[in-house]
């Protein structure tokens, strides 16, 4: 099996390529290396990789059309390209909107057009996002004191909500989605979108801007360490209310979805999936504080308000019943379990803490 992995030395890439390595297959990996934590991630898998799975890596820029095309002239034909490499920070996008469209939507036709000319045969799986659906100001929310809710939608929200590009970011992943999906229909490519709410796990990096769960993880080990310490530690920030609510996704069951997918392609193809942790896995940000402070038998976190981020989304859960039905995927790892998996990756990478 030969595998192609763009953003392969990103959070979910680098998963999806030890997980190839492990089983054997060819891996192409594909990266331009601007993200912090990827050159540690391609050390990783370079360390790791079994004698009997090569693993390649190629540096390269999405938004080069001759560089793309020459790892496929090179390295394919491919029999599956998994698609996550892109800009991922909506706060990004807004400073560099420029670069946002160079990344996901150009760099995607790209990927595109060299998958259609050199490797029409190969199932693509392109890592979308629910930001397409804009901020949903419209819906019904109700209110508690820890979170936003959506009365109208018990089960999460399906792939038929209209999209409603906001943002640079959610207009770039947006016009790419579309892309995507319709270079299936027009072309015959297999493709597949997955609209992914919040992941997390191993081999993330967080940022103040990007990876959630893994921010806050950290946030809450240096509180712990302070304590340990007698000091009082001092407060970080939380934008909004912190009742924003996500279902949250651990990267393993996420590389079993794309190894499904692959499994399915030709049932899947032309399809698109709203994918999270579904309902049972959904939690706010003071959700994930208090459930962190519970986990590390410290005082309640100590943090402070910043004005609501542009754009965000009050709740966001994903409907994941289609996913179940074609795909036979639900995730096998709850959010508590997967916190607890958090908190381990951060303090690996961080022997301080």
């Amino acid at each position: 099996m030969n595998v192609l992995i763009t953003g392969g030395c990103g959070f979910l890439g680098s998963n999806l390529a030890a997980s190839f390595q492990d089983q054997g297959a060819d891996v192409v990996v594909l990266d331009a290396l601007f993200r912090h934590g990827s050159s540690l991630n391609l050390r990783w898998l370079q360390q790791r990789r079994p004698a009997s799975a090569p693993l390649t890596f190629v540096q390269v820029d999405l938004a080069d059309p001759d560089a793309v095309q020459a790892v496929f002239r090179r390295h394919g034909p491919f029999d599956f390209i998994a698609h996550v490499g892109g800009q991922a920070a909506m706060t990004t996008s807004l400073q560099d909107p420029h670069r946002d469209l160079l990344t996901n939507v150009v760099g995607t036709f790209h990927v595109l057009e060299a998958a259609r000319s050199l490797s029409p045969q190969a199932f693509l799986a392109y890592s979308s996002t629910n930001k397409v659906y804009g901020d949903l100001e419209w819906l019904r929310y109700e209110e508690t004191d820890t979170r936003y809710s959506l009365p109208d939608h018990p089960d999460g929200l399906l792939e038929t909500l209209p999209l409603d590009f906001s943002t640079p970011y959610g207009c770039s992943k947006g016009a790419a989605d579309q892309y995507v999906r319709d270079w299936c229909r027009v072309y015959g490519l297999k493709t597949v979108v997955f609209r992914h709410s919040s992941i997390y796990g191993g081999r993330q990096y967080p940022s103040f801007d990007q990876g959630w769960i893994g921010w806050f993880c950290r946030q809450a080990l240096e509180q712990q360490r302070a304590h340990r310490r007698g000091a009082t530690p001092p407060p970080f920030t939380i934008a909004g209310s912190g009742k924003q609510v996500r279902d949250v996704l651990h990267a393993d069951d996420l590389v079993a979805l794309y190894r499904a997918a692959y499994d399915r392609r030709d049932q899947v193809a032309g399809e698109i999936f709203n994918i999270g942790g579904g309902s049972a896995n959904a939690l706010s940000l003071l959700e994930l504080l208090m459930l962190l402070a519970e986990l590390l038998s410290i005082p309640p976190l100590q943090f402070e308000h910043t004005p609501r981020r542009a754009s965000d989304q009050d709740c966001f859960i994903a409907d994941i019943s289609k996913a179940q039905r074609l795909l036979d995927w639900a995730p096998q790892i709850n959010c508590r379990q997967g916190v607890i998996a958090m908190l381990d990756w951060i303090s690996s990478q961080s022997p301080s803490l």
